[in-house]
Order: C-alpha cells, then sequence, then structure tokens
C-alpha cells in the first residue's frame, strides 16, 4: 500500500531546467486512496542540502536525520520511478509539510 505520509527513494531523473534532479528520497502527499488507485503519485522531493526556510523548505525527520521537504518542488511521478520504501514522516512533520503546501500553493 502506497499511503500518504510514507517515504520512498525515487528516480528523478531525467530531469529539466532547474528540477530536483537524481535518486532521492520523497514524501508521498497524495490521497492513499488516490495512489492506490492511479499510476502515478504526488511526491514532495527531500534534500540534505539547503537550510529550513518555510514554506518553500521545511525541516524534517528522515532516515534518522533532519533533511528539507522542497515544498516548490512538488511533483507526479510515474509509479514505476518508486524504488524502495525508506520510512515514513510523524504527525508533526506532516503537519508542518502541509503548511507549508499550503502556503506554497496558495490553498
Amino acid at each position: 500500500m502506497l499511503s500518504r505520509g510514507d517515504i520512498y527513494w525515487v528516480n528523478l531523473d531525467p530531469t529539466v531546467g532547474s528540477e530536483i534532479r537524481k535518486k532521492r528520497p520523497c514524501v508521498l502527499i497524495g490521497a492513499t486512496p488516490i495512489n492506490e488507485a492511479r499510476r502515478t503519485v504526488v511526491v514532495v522531493p527531500l534534500s540534505s542540502a539547503g537550510k529550513p526556510r518555510p514554506p518553500l523548505t521545511i525541516l524534517i525527520d528522515c532516515l534518522g536525520r533532519q533533511v528539507v521537504a522542497v515544498c516548490d518542488q512538488i511533483r507526479a511521478v510515474d509509479k514505476s520511478r518508486l524504488l524502495e520504501k525508506a520510512g515514513s514522516v510523524t504527525k508533526d512533520d506532516m503537519f508542518e509539510l502541509e503548511k507549508g503546501l499550503r502556503q506554497t500553493l496558495a490553498l
């Protein structure tokens, strides 16, 4: 099951221009039923480079260290890009990520 808040390693290449590239962990942010029904999932990439600058980059825990979720790089990816599950975000981190996404997307 591909659940909202799961972190997966995702192959983001090929990319164009300033899009975040390479294999990196990403948070699934789509609703779980939609993740299951569609051939794509909506993700927010994570980066160990950069500093938290809400709302664009939100500090969260991933794989035992603090990283930033890059909210302005939200994208839909085909499920074939998902490589392996790397964990899940905490409820507190998901709340902060949702807050950042609402501000970034003006929702």
